[in-house]
């Protein structure tokens, strides 16, 4: 069951996420927390770390979708010069 506290991290954008990231493991490398502050942390940690790899995992399939869609076009326009850009040329020359 999600809770209020995993629908606002869910909510964070890429940059807010990674910040506060960079945040928690700045104090958990400093030291100087309790146990159960440093487990607290490293769980905030987790959820942050979650967060960033959703959002950089679709960046990567945005980016993937853009580039086949691209050579899809460069297929499609090379095959229609393939196929009637013999035709051209001869008239060109006529």
């Amino acid at each position: 069951m999600a809770t209020t506290t995993d629908a606002a991290t869910n909510a964070l954008g890429y940059e807010q996420a990674r910040d506060e990231l960079i945040e928690v493991v700045r104090r958990l490398e400093a030291g100087g927390t309790t146990l159960e502050e440093s487990l607290a942390l490293w769980e905030r940690g987790e959820e942050l770390s979650r967060v960033c790899r959703r959002w950089l995992e679709g960046a990567r399939a945005r980016l993937d979708a853009a580039l086949a869609s691209e050579e899809s076009e460069e297929a499609a326009e090379a095959a229609a010069e393939a196929a009637g850009g013999g035709s051209e040329g001869s008239e060109e020359q006529a």
